[in-house]
């Protein structure tokens, strides 16, 4: 295998930060990688992606927050998190030991909350910042960030001011028109964007004739999402000229293919973590077999190659 490692080229760039390769988890599908380095070899990954951290901790939101749906999963954890300080103590600590990039899921309730998380971690062994503007903004009277485009232009332009790390904006499928936002958060100066978050979804126990979850709603992750999120990955890259880390249902190198070929530099790989914690390793090894089979040297050149 060592020959194919040299003869296929995995690594791309995003916002100038290299990836040995494509690959990396969505924030909350793996903690920050401490739960699963025992399953995964952390310095086989392009990134690690933490779970969401906030200024102060969360507690998130009451039980049952996760339940299962056909094709995937819904969650409603509500960003539960130990906050800033314990992630640095801990987290960052533990993931400076290993040869992979890092990417902090930063989230808050005000523009002023995830200010205070970017500045925290400007002096800190980070490589990017993910935002989750799917966050509820309290001074809009809970909506999220991420569905008003001048909310996320305010969000994105303020960030970007204190930011010493290249900033992805994580967007909200959510919205009526994905490509709206996603030039907004580019105007606003955002250096990349990943998509798409969760897709708002409910249950209904009909033997207890009640919420499948405490929050009554919760996001709609896994293989079900894939096509809307593929459609979504291709229609923004057409709008925008700032690179994409595409997620959504990825369950293998096919999919991850789909999503690469439509326009995404990069992948995560989310609620499948939960199903087999060694899928982002097969999704590399995957991509590998591809490129040899198919004698594609770069893995670049497979980028926004559907047009």
């Amino acid at each position: 295998m060592e020959t194919a490692d040299n003869k296929y080229d995995l690594s791309v760039n995003v916002a100038g930060v290299t990836f040995k390769n494509p690959v990396m988890e969505g924030s909350g599908t793996f903690g920050s990688g401490m739960e699963y380095s025992e399953f995964v070899d952390l310095n086989r990954l392009g990134a690690v992606v933490t779970k969401g951290v906030a200024n102060v901790p969360w507690p998130g939101n009451p039980t049952p927050r996760v339940c299962e749906v056909y094709g995937g999963m819904l969650n409603a954890i509500g960003l539960q998190n130990p906050g800033i300080d314990t992630f640095i103590e801990r987290d960052l600590e533990f993931l400076k030991d290993h040869d992979t990039k890092v990417i902090v899921n930063v989230c808050g309730k005000t523009v002023e909350d995830y200010i205070e998380v970017v500045e925290r971690l400007s002096d800190e062994a980070v490589d990017m910042l993910e935002i989750n503007v799917s966050c509820p903004n309290v001074k809009e009277g809970a909506i999220a960030f991420g569905q008003k485009a001048d909310a996320l232009y305010n969000i994105t332009e303020q960030i970007k001011k204190k930011a010493k790390q290249p900033v992805i904006m994580k967007l909200s499928p959510n919205v009526t028109d994905i490509t709206e936002m996603a030039r907004a958060a580019e105007a606003a100066g955002a250096d990349a964007l990943s998509l798409i978050n969760t897709i708002t979804a409910m249950k209904i126990d009909i033997n207890k004739r009640t919420f499948a979850l405490a929050n009554k709603t919760g996001g709609l992750s896994g293989p079900a999402i894939k096509p809307v999120a593929v459609r979504m990955v291709y229609q923004t890259a057409q709008a925008v000229k700032i690179p994409i880390i595409g997620m959504g249902g990825i369950a293998n190198a096919e999919d991850a293919l789909e999503f690469i070929m439509a326009g995404a530099s990069a992948v995560a790989v989310g609620a499948m973590n939960f199903h087999d914690p060694y899928t982002t390793v097969k999704v590399i090894d995957g991509l590998k077999d591809y490129m040899e089979k198919n004698h594609v040297g770069e893995i670049r050149e497979l980028i926004g190659c559907v047009k």
